[in-house]
């Protein structure tokens, strides 16, 4: 269930790729509404997963007599809560793209200004650097250890 589950948060691709038509303007009506509905939907699994935790964790809760089983629970508990903690991280990081589509700001680097491109968002709906911008950052980011 776990490994299903921290699968989900990081690998969204249960959905129809965006094929643009010929002419078509880069993040045209057209394409905003298939990227906020597939976030949406991304969102949507989320909640659906957190409920499915919840119930989880309520129903399955025992206070075993042996430590090493009680040991295991808590161990499984404490996973699933953290992939909870980061699927709520992406949940809120979610939100925000979806306030950025409806603010006209979404499928554009936040450093050069430049298309991030729709396959790309399509990989990281969430992206918010173009590749060439998000290499240097890791570049960075490994330089510096930060």
């Amino acid at each position: 269930m776990i490994s299903k589950t921290a699968n989900s948060s990081e690998n969204f691709t249960n959905f129809t790729p965006y094929e643009m038509k010929k002419g078509e303007e880069y993040m045209s009506a057209d394409m905003l509404e298939h990227f906020k509905g597939l976030l949406l939907k991304w969102k949507q699994e989320l909640m659906e997963e957190v409920d499915r935790t919840m119930h989880h964790m309520q129903e399955d809760a025992a206070n075993y007599a042996d430590p090493s089983d009680r040991a295991t629970q808590e161990e499984e508990f404490s996973l699933e809560l953290r992939t909870r903690d980061r699927e709520r991280k992406l949940i809120k990081k979610i939100d925000k793209t979806v306030d950025r589509i409806d603010k006209d700001d979404y499928g554009f680097c936040d450093q050069c200004g430049v298309e991030i491109g729709a396959r790309r968002l399509e990989a990281r709906p969430t992206a918010t650097l173009c590749i060439d911008c998000k290499t240097l950052a890791e570049i960075r980011e490994r330089q510096t250890g930060i």
